[in-house]
């Protein structure tokens, strides 16, 4: 498998907009996070399961770049994915659409960080064997 790929939709709120209406720039930002959460749920394995098994996945370089604008009260879909590749760090691409345009496209990277230490740290095996199963499909 080259990626696992998730879309979620969500709509754009009030809040999240600045004075003329256009969602602000940081909110992409959550935006990914929201998106990172609901591929790695619908994939089968949920954020949660990292801390249980004594990870952290801590956020250690981010980019987005602003295409087009998106405004309140538009539902956008956020399409987040992983190539599922071991190492000690872990890339999710994002990409915001508006029916079937563009508005943003971005990256988070993250490194495996060992709880007790706080320090970074290889994959769980948990993970790892998750990975392997689904590159098989």
């Amino acid at each position: 498998m080259d990626r696992i790929i998730h879309d979620h939709q969500i709509r754009v709120r009030y809040k999240e907009t600045d004075k003329m209406g256009v969602v602000y720039n940081g909110n992409y930002f959550t935006y990914f996070e929201i998106g990172r959460t609901e591929l790695m749920r619908t994939a089968g394995y949920p954020y949660i399961r990292f801390e249980e098994g004594g990870y952290y996945l801590p956020l250690i370089e981010s980019h987005a770049e602003y295409i087009k604008t998106a405004h309140y009260d538009d539902i956008l879909t956020i399409r987040s994915s992983i190539k599922p590749v071991l190492s000690a760090r872990v890339r999710f691409d994002y990409e915001v659409y508006r029916d079937d345009e563009l508005l943003t496209r971005g990256y988070t990277g993250h490194c495996f960080m060992d709880i007790a230490t706080m320090k970074a740290t290889r994959p769980p095996k948990s993970f790892v064997d998750f990975i392997k199963e689904v590159s098989k499909k």
